[in-house]
């Protein structure tokens, strides 16, 4: 009788399949149950799909899970797969890291680097085109321009976040890109409704700000393909604090930049998330940062429910789970 595993993929499982799937360890949470035992949350996934395991005390797998498992490792677990109202889960009968044979049965670190849909090199010509076109103000494109060359490759790879929305390859860019093209929009409609202003709405500032509003996740986030983490900046000062320190520096290369626009430009980065407890230390005070937060705010918010709805969860054909970032069920219809 043959003793090879039936190895498929996590994404294309059932409820109530049994089978063996390689799988990235992205998760692992610690907790103590109502009767003050310790358990891990374990989240696995593949490029399409993430699946938790409850490992409690009294489990098998408590213990390589306590000293051997490694978030960002590449494992290859057997068990039975369900659909809950927690979202989809595992129960484990085996499980162990990847080895090099493992590429025999078909194992590629490649298939778990979740990517942008959208190729990076056209999304970074198309800011630059912005910045170029529609930026008029010379020193602050210059600005703009140069924080954008200079740091090219990483914000063609990075993620928006460690987890929630554009967490994946090219997810930074992905989520600028879209925020700056929604920003313009807003912009070239307020600033037609609303001649009479003074001072009247600045596009080259709404553009600037949405273009580097997340600028600081460059240095937030330890970026690594298989999912990005948090540095010891990001932890202890986060993207907002980070972006302004960043465009500080940046500022100092173009001396005839006016003082003024610098401040409302680092206005838009630290007010772009509006409420202390989203991590701003002030509300937009300025049409602009106005703007700005509520084109990165419906990006976010957008992808967020775009992506339920995408998932293969049809478990209930009328509604998603609530195991989603919004944490709440949408309706398909």
């Amino acid at each position: 009788m043959s003793t090879t595993p039936n190895i498929r993929k996590l994404s294309e499982l059932e409820h109530g399949d049994q089978a063996t799937c390689y799988v990235l360890l992205t998760q692992q949470d610690q907790a103590k149950t109502k009767a003050d035992k310790p358990f891990y949350r374990v989240t696995f996934r593949d490029q399409k799909r993430e699946a938790v395991v409850m490992v409690w005390s009294d489990s098998p797998w408590f213990a390589p899970c306590e000293s051997e498992w490694q978030v960002g490792s590449f494992y290859r677990i057997t068990g039975t797969y369900e659909e809950t109202k927690f979202g989809p889960q595992i129960t484990l009968t085996e499980a162990r890291a990847v080895v090099e044979s493992d590429r025999e049965a078909g194992f590629s670190e490649n298939d778990f680097y979740l990517s942008s849909r959208f190729e990076p090199d056209q999304m970074f010509r198309d800011l630059l085109d912005i910045v170029e076109q529609q930026i008029i103000d010379p020193h602050l494109q210059e600005l703009v321009r140069l924080i954008l060359t200079e740091n090219e490759e990483e914000i063609k790879t990075f993620p928006a976040a460690k987890r929630n929305h554009h967490a994946y390859l090219g997810g930074f860019l992905e989520h600028v890109r879209s925020v700056t093209q929604t920003a313009v929009f807003l912009a070239d409609k307020y600033a037609e409704y609303y001649r009479a202003m003074q001072p009247p709405l600045s596009k080259d500032l709404v553009i600037a700000g949405a273009i580097l509003h997340d600028i600081g996740k460059l240095k937030e986030l330890a970026f690594q393909p298989q999912g990005s983490g948090y540095s010891a900046a990001g932890q202890l000062i986060g993207h907002i604090l980070l972006g302004r320190d960043i465009v500080r520096a940046y500022a100092e290369k173009v001396p005839d930049l006016d003082p003024n626009v610098l401040l409302r430009l680092e206005h838009i980065i630290v007010a772009h998330q509006n409420l202390p407890e989203w991590g701003s230390p002030v509300a937009p005070h300025t049409p602009e940062a106005l703007l700005v937060h509520y084109a990165d705010d419906i990006d976010a918010k957008f992808h967020m429910m775009a992506m339920a709805l995408e998932a293969e969860d049809q478990t209930d054909p009328e509604f998603t789970s609530r195991n989603n970032p919004l944490r709440r069920a949408l309706y398909r219809g």
